[in-house]
């Protein structure tokens, strides 16, 4: 099912931080972090277009994606402005040396207040979805969140995630194995989708040392502008 999209521009494009060697985004639904089969226009080449015209830069812009978020969801982005960025933000990603904090709303409510979940994913490509099984199965791999009860709303329930591990839909399929879908995400069992064909899944918070710097930095990004949102903050 093609989603209805929200695109972004090098006019408006939701900045939460920039140096000389990285830029960090607050992904918006329907946006692609980098270019796929669809040929939409991603967020990356409306990054180098923004650097472009804004420091007057001749030439191609370096530009590297140094981690990704799924289209329907929201939140923050990294990208390097350097190779030397680049590479030490892969390494630190790949060496689980940040911290990823996810809100997520939920249909119905999880049996325990907060909880550690430990699946291994196996990803069907063809689906383009993974399987959460409890115990480890041939071509699957570990998957481990900790998730708490932010907020009770009148049909939902706020969770904030931590995310332990980086796997294909992680958070989307561990939640599901729980019987709490997240709002609008058809694919892993919620009965209807969202109007902009997103998910309420939100990429709230990010820590990590700056890999020039080597000062802790953390970044929140403000969720998408809907009402049942706006009843979490």
């Amino acid at each position: 099912m093609a989603s209805k999209k929200i695109r972004s521009n090098a006019q408006n494009l939701q900045i939460l931080y920039e140096d000389n060697h990285l830029i960090v985004i607050n992904k918006r639904v329907g946006d692609i972090v980098q270019g796929d089969k669809t040929g939409d226009t991603p967020l990356s080449e409306h990054i180098k277009d923004y650097i472009k015209k804004k420091y007057d830069k001749p030439g191609q812009v370096f530009l590297g994606v140094t981690h990704r978020l799924d289209r329907p969801t929201s939140g923050i982005v990294v990208f390097a402005k350097t190779s030397k960025a680049l590479s030490r933000m892969n390494k630190m990603f790949a060496d689980k040396k940040t911290e990823k904090i996810y809100w997520a709303i939920v249909k119905n409510t999880p049996k325990k207040e907060k909880d550690t979940l430990i699946h291994w994913l196996k990803r069907n490509p063809k689906q383009n979805k993974s399987y959460a099984y409890t115990k480890e199965i041939p071509e699957s791999k570990r998957a481990e969140l900790d998730y708490k009860i932010l907020k009770r709303l009148d049909n939902y329930v706020l969770l904030q995630i931590l995310l332990k591990t980086g796997r294909h839909h992680q958070i989307r399929a561990q939640l599901a194995s729980l019987e709490c879908p997240i709002k609008g995400d058809l694919k892993y069992g919620f009965d209807r989708s969202n109007p902009d064909g997103g998910i309420h899944l939100h990429a709230r918070q990010l820590s990590f040392e700056h890999p020039v710097k080597k000062e802790l930095i953390s970044f929140t990004a403000p969720p998408p502008e809907d009402v049942l949102w706006g009843a979490c903050l």
